[in-house]
């Protein structure tokens, strides 16, 4: 097939121009030139080497190899593969430029182009950097570019080790990927992540995908990056036995040149207990006697106060947030490490460019006080009936105006409906009053009005399973968009309120 390609890039150039070839490039292309560089590192064919030069997009790459920050226009999903080519051209020969082709693409993306979630551009384009904020709506992110993005940041730590890029794999990875499936429902994709206050995956252009009708390029994107989630946890140093844990995520290496099979436990994120604790255990192999290590990173987002690292229940020292936490040892497999990181509640203002080339928020007046709330790595969604207004300041902290919710309340969230000839009708709360009403459009605030919190009025039956745990027993119904409020029967033949 490639040799298909070759002649075919040559007849265009020799029987027209090279300039014709390049205008082909700006048609999504792909990764052409990664794919080429890879199998000339098998093949060690020259004719291999030349294509996929000729895959390089001069007019993109020649902007970055100057440093010059206008990706503005560009298509973004056609050009971040080209970087990746060009990431894997440095591998391939050496040239320097081209590792710093990457890092100064990713600080460009990461500097002015990115939202809270990690992801990059609107309608599928890269726009203005200093007119960020005017970009949210359904259309931003689409999934690709976080798929490609995470390749790109995956090399630059390989080659450099800076926490930067570990910190924005995870916050890519968590915001960026996770939710692009729904739920539990392998094939159920989107293709864009919005972002606009008040929009919904469902109600987005394109909305959730179907299992059998939908296929655009975020479906075969989207499916590679669940099937290798665990491609980016660990990271071998290859001068001497060392280990690099930039993910915390359960999972299990047999890592080879360090003679250890290492198992890594997450306990589960919840909001109720503000710490990401991890559990490190070891089976060394048979007759190994070897000294190596573990290299655990400290995320940028936590802090030291609550921070603690244990071996064998000794207290180790914890460098500074955006550090690696380094543990050099015989391991055992009586060794135990764990790790218990603070995760807090804080916000982040929208990226942009001022005039001065330098971060900052939008200048703006309407878009000074846009801010993303995050909870460690992870990027909060609320429902608000119509108020986007936090107040916050030196007296009113955000622990003060988001409230933990148990774990629990998960297994107590009910609807309730009703088959009426071919229509289905919910129990739904609208406008403090409660009514029969045609079963609402997933990712509506009418599908949030029919969902209710049960909540036993005995307290010893607060365990709810199955729906069998309700009969006989008395209960409360909590609004699922009006907290604290709790449903009344006005009395006999009056209804609820």
């Amino acid at each position: 097939m490639v040799d298909y390609f070759y002649n075919r890039v040559r007849n265009v150039i020799t029987n027209y121009s090279v300039e014709r070839h390049y205008l082909s490039l700006n048609e999504e292309t792909g990764g052409m030139n990664d794919v080429l560089y890879k199998l000339f590192s098998i093949t060690a064919d020259p004719k291999h080497l030349v294509l996929a030069h000729l895959f390089d997009k001069p007019c993109f790459l020649g902007l970055l190899a100057v440093q010059a920050d206008d990706i503005s226009g560009f298509h973004a999903n056609t050009h971040i593969p080209v970087v990746v080519g060009a990431q894997m051209r440095y591998e391939i020969t050496g040239d320097p430029l081209y590792k710093d082709i990457g890092a100064f693409f990713m600080d460009v993306v990461n500097s002015s182009h990115s939202y809270a979630t990690g992801g990059t551009s609107v309608g599928e384009f890269w726009s203005d950097p200093k007119r960020l904020a005017s970009t949210l709506q359904t259309e931003n992110e689409e999934s690709c570019t976080t798929y490609n993005m995470l390749k790109v940041s995956r090399h630059l730590f390989r080659w450099t080790k800076e926490m930067a890029y570990a910190d924005y794999y995870e916050r890519a990875l968590t915001n960026g990927v996770l939710g692009i499936q729904r739920g539990t429902e392998p094939g159920v994709m989107i293709y864009m992540l919005p972002q606009y206050p008040g929009s919904s995956k469902a109600k987005s252009n394109h909305g959730w995908g179907t299992l059998y009708d939908s296929f655009w390029c975020c479906y075969g994107t989207g499916i590679e990056s669940f099937s290798k989630l665990g491609d980016s946890i660990y990271f071998e140093e290859r001068e001497a036995p060392g280990l690099y844990i930039i993910q915390y995520i359960s999972s299990s290496l047999d890592w080879k040149s360090g003679q250890i099979l290492l198992h890594q436990k997450v306990d589960p994120i919840v909001s109720s207990d503000p710490y990401l604790r991890v559990t490190l255990t070891f089976s060394p192999k048979k007759g190994t006697n070897q000294t190596s290590t573990l290299h655990l990173r400290i995320p940028i987002w936590t802090n030291s106060q609550g921070a603690t690292a244990t071996i064998n229940s000794q207290s180790l020292p914890l460098p500074a947030p955006g550090s690696f936490l380094s543990v050099n040892r015989k391991w055992s497999s009586s060794d135990k490490l764990t790790l218990q990181i603070p995760i807090s509640l804080r916000t982040e203002a929208i990226k942009e460019l001022t005039k001065s080339s330098e971060q900052n928020s939008d200048d703006r007046h309407e878009y000074v006080s846009i801010q993303a709330i995050l909870y460690g790595p992870y990027l909060l969604a609320g429902h608000t009936s119509g108020d986007w207004n936090l107040k916050s300041g030196s007296g009113n902290s955000l622990s003060n105006s988001i409230t933990p919710i148990p774990a629990s309340y998960n297994g107590q969230l009910v609807s309730f409906s009703q088959e009426s000839g071919n229509s289905t009708f919910v129990v739904a709360n609208s406008n403090y009053s409660i009514s029969m009403e045609k079963l609402p459009e997933s990712g509506t605030d009418a599908y949030l009005q029919a969902t209710f919190r049960l909540i036993f009025k005995d307290s010893s039956s607060s365990k709810l399973s199955s729906v069998k745990d309700v009969i006989g027993k008395s209960v409360m119904l909590e609004p699922f968009d009006l907290p604290g409020m709790l449903l009344v029967q006005q009395g006999k033949d009056r209804g609820f309120r």
